[in-house]
């Protein structure tokens, strides 16, 4: 990034641009001028400002298909490879995106902590852990900001849970705030300088987040010395006076919001001082001299200086691969079942479960994004098998107790239309959902639009009735090959808005259709406009199921398959109604009988392996009585390569739990997510995750945090101090194959055992490797330790 002469530069830009503002213009600029962007100003030479959703792939302005984006892995995947440099590599991959969708600033990365197992935004967030939450973290943001694209790091703070996520007033002890929730936060800003911070929507101590003067202006800028700019989270600022004195400098989304005309009209009232809204204005500037938006100004990183372009599906693949974690892998005819030596399976492989045709490559909600490709493990694994061994393919059991948006077989188009019935515009869909959020797709109007029809054609697979239905909030027509299903309202109260106006997946009805005869299908939908809506929102979904079977029938076809196979492999998965944005988890269980698919396909073959498809941990009621557990995470859309690579062991999988997976939700020592009396108190202070699991009579968990295994072993041979700074710790590969390890050091101490460093190295058979970590800038008086592994060095 930019040097001190650069810097320099660039603020004489911000303030001679500064200074030929009137209170009207600056208040103007830190209110979103639509859903998604920053006014220009001709008269300084400042352009626009793009944000976009952006954890896991650019989505742009548009909530389409048009313009497809690449999905990474999700950030649970992430940090499970603790790796900053390879989190730095994604930053830079989705910087790249950025640039190609016109996009400025990314709402990400994400950094609230797995308080509890039941968040049902975890997927989302990298772990349980500041230190390890604060590495992945640095890393992401750098490689953003290599590419020259801003970051709001979010949600700032103590965002864990998404139980009334808009009201809930989060009260956290002075330690748990400082030590866990903040400290991601402050490991970011003090080591990569984030451009961007985003304001929660919840309060913490009874003060929301959007005017929370004490953590904004006096810990975020003051202690920190943070310099760019606080966003709201979208419809997070509630007060004019109060937002712009509690640190806020943009309210988001536009063009109506408590800036603006508002800001300005409260300073003429006397009621906020304009040195406030002059200091939001700077900041706002600031961030767009960064980025290459304001005249005169030098970007803080030239086109030249930017990273060569990467390959988003190399480097996808390459991140899910090295994200899978491998829980268990027990010896079977005297080898570890994986990896999967081809001449070994002569007589087949069973791939077995929906996520292994149909897998779920991320979570529900804002960070969903249509990318052009997705490629299932059934595909890969085709793709990669040498000829002549079989592979035999068994749905099982489905995960899903809800029609989910019609996709395969169907080509459908989305249709708007006025009251009159002119056409307004158009665009192709690539499932049955439309959502369309501030940005319209070009030409319509959201004031003219009466109705979207999605329309086209579906062609069944298969043979049988199949089923449809709809979700969303207003009026719909479905009809399916000239049969009319449903004509009626749909209204689903929700507490959170984002799930209320996306509705409950209803069914409708059923058609029986015959397999590969095309019908055309049909859904009206008229959104509501007696709604006050916020920003302009159209969302509705068609939705479709294929014949139901016999749940019986499946699992026998399963059994039948796994024990005429060699191996076995059971993929199981979450599905969006289980783990998504808006609403928290009610248990760990897998949905629908995978559970009992499991156990069955396990008693018939010895040889079953597992991939558990999910963003957070769930039960495995089964794990000991499988062969090998295999955890991919949301493994974004080149998921289905990197199994492949890793069941074959071409690639070793080099994951490590970024939290804690418990045995059952009731042992997991954090589970209260629900406010009470809209108030949700952290009363297990700093004891969450695996300091949690630490505490007197605690069960075991199923599996602990940084648990994972490889294809090799590896031996620790010391732990030396280097000096009063750093540590040293030589391990030596001691197995048959070059393998990585991630050496991780806690401190043992009065208050148990925490993490304070870790490095991944890599070795070949027979060799050693040196890991140097540094130590934290303040270590505990004896008798605490270090410990590493098997190792243990007394503190002086």
């Amino acid at each position: 990034m930019g040097g001190v002469d650069g810097d320099e530069e660039r603020e004489g830009a911000v303030e001679a641009a500064l200074g030929r503002l009137d209170l009207d213009q600056k208040a103007g600029l830190l209110s979103g001028q639509d859903m998604w962007s920053l006014p220009a100003l001709d008269a300084i030479g400042l352009g626009t400002i793009v944000m976009s959703d952006g954890p896991i792939g650019v989505r742009g302005r548009h909530w389409s298909a048009a313009d497809p984006s690449l999905a990474l892995p999700s950030p649970t995947a992430l940090a499970a490879t603790w790796d900053p440099q390879l989190a730095r590599r994604a930053g830079q991959l989705l910087a790249q995106e950025a640039r190609r969708k016109g996009v400025h600033v990314l709402l990400a990365p994400t950094v609230n902590l797995h308080r509890s197992p039941l968040g049902g935004r975890h997927f989302e967030a990298y772990s349980e852990d500041p230190l390890l939450t604060g590495a992945i973290g640095t890393g992401y943001v750098r490689g953003v900001q290599d590419g020259g694209v801003g970051v709001t790091v979010k949600h700032f703070v103590g965002n864990e849970a998404e139980t009334d996520r808009f009201t809930v007033d989060n009260r956290i002890g002075e330690q748990a705030l400082r030590e866990l929730y903040l400290a991601p936060f402050e490991a970011i800003v003090r080591d990569a300088r984030p451009w961007g911070v985003m304001a929660a929507y919840n309060a913490v101590n009874g003060v929301t987040m959007t005017e929370h003067a004490e953590l904004v202006n006096g810990v975020l800028r003051g202690e920190w010395g943070f310099d760019g700019v606080v966003v709201s989270d979208w419809l997070a600022a509630r007060s004019t006076a109060g937002a712009i004195r509690g640190g806020l400098d943009i309210a988001m989304p536009g063009p109506h919001s408590v800036y603006g005309a508002a800001l300005a009209a409260a300073v003429r009232a006397g009621e906020v001082p304009e040195e406030l809204v002059t200091a939001a204005a700077r900041r706002v500037l600031r961030l767009a001299a960064r980025v290459g938006l304001l005249e005169g100004a030098p970007a803080a990183v030239a086109p030249a200086d930017r990273p060569e372009q990467a390959d988003g599906r190399a480097l996808a693949r390459e991140i899910a691969a090295r994200g899978c974690v491998l829980l268990r892998n027990a010896v079977r005819e005297d080898a570890p079942v994986l990896p999967l030596e081809p001449a070994a399976v002569g007589g087949g492989i069973a791939l077995i479960g929906a996520a292994a045709r149909e897998p779920r490559i991320l979570g529900g909600g804002s960070a969903q994004v249509f990318p052009d490709r997705v490629v299932s493990l059934l595909d890969a694994l085709g793709e990669a098998l040498p000829a002549g061994v079989p592979l035999e393919y068994a749905l099982g059991a489905d995960p899903s107790e809800e029609l989910a948006p019609a996709a395969g077989g169907f080509a459908l188009r989305a249709v708007a239309r006025a009251a009159d019935g002119r056409e307004l515009g158009s665009e192709a869909l690539p499932s049955g959902q439309v959502q369309w959020f501030g940005e319209m797709p070009d030409g319509i109007d959201f004031d003219e639009v009466h109705t979207v029809e999605v329309c086209g054609t579906f062609t069944p697979a298969v043979g049988g009735a199949h089923r449809f239905g709809t979700r969303g909030t207003g009026a719909f027509t479905l009809a399916v090959a000239g049969e009319v299903l449903y004509d009626g309202p749909q209204f689903d109260p929700h507490s959170d808005p984002f799930e209320a106006f996306f509705g409950t997946p209803t069914q409708r009805g059923t058609v029986r259709l015959a397999a590969g005869v095309p019908v055309p299908v049909s859904l009206c939908f008229a959104p509501p406009k007696d709604v006050d809506l916020p920003i302009p929102a159209v969302g509705c979904s068609l939705l479709h199921g294929e014949p139901e079977r016999d749940g019986e029938e499946l699992l026998a076809e399963a059994v039948a398959a796994a024990r005429a196979a060699h191996t076995a492999v059971v993929v199981v998965a979450t599905t969006e109604r289980v783990e998504s944005e808006g609403f928290d988890r009610a248990d760990l269980r897998l949905p629908g009988r995978q559970d009992e698919l499991v156990a069955r396909v396990a008693a018939a073959n010895p040889r079953t392996v597992v991939i558990v498809n999910s963003g957070a941990p769930v039960e495995l009621p089964w794990r000991e009585d499988v062969a090998a557990v295999l955890l991919c995470w949301f493994p974004g859309q080149e998921g289905g390569h990197a199994l492949a690579d890793v069941l074959l062991g071409r690639v070793e999988p080099g994951g490590r739990l970024p939290t804690t997976w418990p045995a059952q939700l009731s042992d997991a020592p954090v589970t209260q997510v629900a406010p009470r009396d809209g108030v949700l108190v952290y009363e297990e202070g700093v004891r969450i995750g695996y300091r949690a699991w630490q505490r007197a009579g605690a069960p075991a968990p199923a599996y602990a945090f940084g648990h994972g295994l490889g294809y090799t072993s590896w031996a620790y041979e010391s732990l030396t101090a280097l000096d009063a700074v750093s540590v040293a710790v030589r391990v030596r590969n001691v197995g048959r194959r070059a393998g990585r390890e991630v050496v991780q050091l806690y401190l043992d101490g009065a208050d148990g055992r925490v993490l304070v460093g870790f490095c991944a190295v890599s070795a070949p058979p027979g060799e050693s490797a040196e890991a140097v970590i540094p130590l934290p800038h303040h270590l505990p008086p004896p008798p605490a330790q270090l410990t590493c592994g098997p190792l243990t060095l007394p503190l002086p």
